[in-house]
Formats: structure tokens, C-alpha cells, sequence
């Protein structure tokens, strides 16, 4: 495909080809993601300008799941500490309508030690100005921060996990890949033979692995063999079957080829829900869901909420009944996106699910 003048990231991605021949996908999507210099994550932040996210769209959001992990704090015994982590915290805005609704709850700020999980210098930035006030603690991944009680959650962050693409051949499979065409110019194609991870189970001709779901869960998995603990996910996929081939690229509002602008559009894929859930059981944690946005922020009082908000900022009701509606709407975030929870077994099921 023909695209702009090679400079920065693609220009250093397509000498990479050159030398070393084709890449996987999933190789792809973490340079024009996490390249530290020429990096989406790295150098273009872009919240309410690429793309626009629950937390971005409806305070509603954020203190929903603030009450949600006070609660879970509760049933864990109220620890005098814990660790209240969120991974891929993006700008911050999460957390602090999380903890303003929890910290109505005593006891919760004293107790959370506040875990960032996140990448992006860039971020870390605007995410220790957002919470300024708040002692903060910054990782680059789970597995770092460091034992003990813990919930965590993660909204948007398993879909900027980067994915393998395989695409059926006769009887056997290939994995996708990024080369060059005749002119130079970056293109799909398929490499040679692969073999399936054993976990995946494809319905069609193409199917996407996350090779990192499997290290999260373990990472999760260990926490909670050695204390208490529950995680929330929400993200986005279909939660009866495999993704089959979404990767896509979004750029000031709009989507893009994935090729065309590396470093500078944001990529993602729809999560495996169903290979989520069975690396969760493989690993001996219970799996609450996945269930639809719209009835785990309903469960949890969305509307309630809604109303109070209005009822104490009258001038802008018409603003928070829009913004919570596509929150909740079928026809907008609420059927999309997808709400799961891990907890070890025999505990009872988080409120929402």
C-alpha cells in the first residue's frame, strides 16, 4: 500500500524488514506502540482526541467501580494495606473518581497503596498531576508490584495486548505477518507453516492469540494463592468465540489502516474473553462473567447515580444523562464492552455479576 514518506518509526520498521525479513504482528504492534522513542504510548497520549473511553466519557463511571472496590475490600477482611492496582490507568481519570467515591467509605484511603501499572513515560506524567495528593507507585507490569491483599482493575487493557494472526491453509495455518510490497511499502502476507497455541480454539480461517493473556493470569493467579484478592476487567470482544481478525488503528477519531501511520494511531484487537476464562481455570481461579457493561454499571446503580448528580448540578442534566446513557445503551458502550471478575474459588460473586 502507498502511504506518506518513510520517516521515524515506519522508516526504522521497514529497514528492520529489510534485514531481517518479515515480522509477526504481534511484534508490529508493540514498536508502534511501545517503541520508547517513536511509541504511541510513548509520545502521543490520546485520550478525547484518538479515542474516548468510559472513565473519559462519565465520572458515573469510575465511582461505580470505586464503591465496587471498597466493597471487595471489605469482603477481603478490610486489610490495614493493600494494594488497589490498575493497569494501563491511561491519563488517571479512573482513579481519582474511584477513589473520591471510595474514600466515602472509612478506612479505604488509609488502607490502599495505590499501584500504577503503566508503560508510558508520557502518562506517568499526567497520571502523578491527576493525582497529585495521593501517594502513587509506578510499574511496568503486574508481576513487580510487590505481594499482599490486592484488587485490581483494568479498564481498556487487554485489548492493547499485542496479538498473533493466523490465517487457515488448506489443513494447516499461517502466521500473519508484516513485509514489504514491490515498492517498498509496508503489507500483510502470510509467513510459513505455525502451529496453534494448544489453548486456542479457531471457528474460522482467521483467528488472534494475546500471548501476554497467559503471564497476566499467572501473575494473578500467584497473588491470589498467596492473598486474598479479585480483579475486574472491562474491555471490549465477543464473549461466545475466538476473535477472528480485528486489529484495528484509530487516529483523531477515526479508523485507519493499521500500516498506515505506525507510531502515531493507537492499535488494538477484541479480547478472547472465552481463552481468558480458560487459562483462569487452567491456573485455579473462579471467573465471574463476562457480562455486558450495561448490566454491571445498572447493577451497580448507574441511574441511581445519575439522578443524584442532577439533582445537585441541575444545569447539566441534559450532559449527564448522555453521558451515562452511552455508557448503559446497547446501541452504544453498553452491549460492546464486556465485564469479567477473578476471584479464588468458593468466594461469592463480586457485585454487578
Amino acid at each position: 500500500m502507498s502511504g506518506p514518506a518513510p520517516t521515524g518509526l515506519r522508516a526504522r520498521i521497514q529497514e528492520a524488514i529489510r534485514v531481517n525479513g518479515p515480522m509477526p504482528v504481534s511484534l508490529y504492534m508493540l514498536m508502534c506502540l511501545h517503541d520508547p522513542r517513536d511509541g504511541y504510548y510513548a509520545t502521543r497520549p490520546g485520550f478525547n482526541h484518538d479515542f474516548t473511553t468510559s472513565p473519559e466519557t462519565s465520572q458515573v463511571f469510575g465511582e461505580l467501580l470505586g464503591l465496587w472496590a471498597a466493597h471487595e475490600w471489605m469482603r477481603i477482611g478490610s486489610p490495614e494495606k493493600f494494594w488497589l492496582v490498575e493497569l494501563g490507568p491511561g491519563r488517571a481519570t479512573m482513579m481519582a473518581d474511584l477513589l473520591r467515591a471510595a474514600g466515602s467509605v472509612k478506612g479505604f484511603k488509609a488502607a490502599a497503596q495505590i499501584a500504577l501499572v503503566e508503560a508510558s513515560p508520557a502518562l506517568r506524567k499526567q497520571q502523578a498531576h491527576i493525582l497529585t495528593g495521593h501517594d502513587i507507585h509506578h510499574f511496568d507490569e503486574l508481576g513487580s508490584v510487590p505481594s499482599g491483599p490486592s484488587i485490581v482493575i483494568a479498564n481498556e487493557f487487554l485489548d492493547c495486548l499485542a496479538i498473533r494472526q493466523f490465517v487457515r491453509d488448506g489443513n494447516g495455518w499461517r502466521e500473519r505477518q508484516v513485509g514489504l510490497d514491490r515498492e517498498g511499502n509496508l503489507a500483510f502476507g502470510a509467513g510459513p507453516p505455525a502451529d496453534l497455541p494448544e489453548d486456542v480454539i479457531p471457528v474460522g480461517d482467521h483467528v488472534e492469540v494475546a500471548p501476554a493473556l497467559e503471564t497476566l493470569v499467572t501473575s494473578l493467579a500467584h497473588r491470589f494463592r498467596q492473598h486474598p484478592g479479585r480483579a475486574l476487567f472491562i474491555d471490549y470482544g465477543p464473549d461466545d468465540r475466538s476473535p477472528d481478525e480485528t486489529l484495528r488503528a484509530y487516529k483523531a477519531g477515526e479508523q485507519v489502516h493499521p500500516l498506515a501511520h505506525p507510531g502515531e494511531s493507537d492499535l488494538t484487537a477484541d479480547v478472547d474473553f472465552p481463552r481468558l476464562r480458560r487459562i483462569c481455570e487452567s491456573e485455579g481461579l473462579a471467573v465471574h462473567g463476562p457480562i455486558q457493561q450495561r448490566y454491571f454499571l445498572t447493577r451497580l446503580g448507574a441511574k441511581e447515580r445519575a439522578e443524584a448528580l442532577i439533582r445537585a448540578n441541575p444545569q447539566r442534566t441534559d450532559e449527564i444523562r448522555k453521558a451515562v446513557e452511552k455508557l448503559v445503551s446497547p446501541d452504544q458502550m453498553g452491549a460492546r464492552f464486556k465485564c469479567v471478575a477473578m476471584t479464588p474459588h468458593g468466594v461469592e460473586a463480586p457485585p454487578g455479576f
